[in-house]
């Protein structure tokens, strides 16, 4: 359990630094230094992240932060449906950029209380003191 509270803020961190790199490719495919394909793969690799997130919220026994990585994961796969909504559903699909904004935003949610989480310490352990 102390383990996955450790590892917790770091995910959910990195999670955050590898969003912003998804902007980057974002802005790489939409002015002309690149095509849109490394956003794209880029994008569906990342979107495994959060699964990992709520199994180490589980494992942590965090309380609602197990629900917020919950959401986290859900709107990270609409994310990757959204675009394939731009024929059909064009206005729809504009929520791509605004969805992830809201990831963002989630996300450090989830990585500061995580950091809190990890902080406190384990229910049942003394904390060590030195004289």
């Amino acid at each position: 359990m102390q383990i996955a509270r450790a590892a917790l803020p770091i995910l959910a961190w990195a999670f955050l630094g590898l969003l912003a790199i998804q902007v980057f490719l974002a802005g790489v495919g939409l002015f002309g230094a690149g095509t849109m394909a490394g956003h794209r793969d880029f994008g569906y690799l990342l979107s495994l992240l959060p699964l990992f997130l709520v199994i180490a919220a589980a494992v942590a026994r965090a309380g609602r932060l197990v629900w917020l990585a919950g959401a986290l994961l859900v709107l990270t796969f609409v994310q990757t449906l959204l675009p394939l909504l731009r024929a059909d559903l064009p206005y729809i699909a504009a929520l791509h950029p605004v969805n992830a904004l809201v990831l963002a935003a989630l996300t450090a949610t989830i990585a500061r209380r995580a950091r809190g989480l990890a902080r406190m310490p384990q229910a049942g352990v003394e904390p060590v003191t030195v004289n």
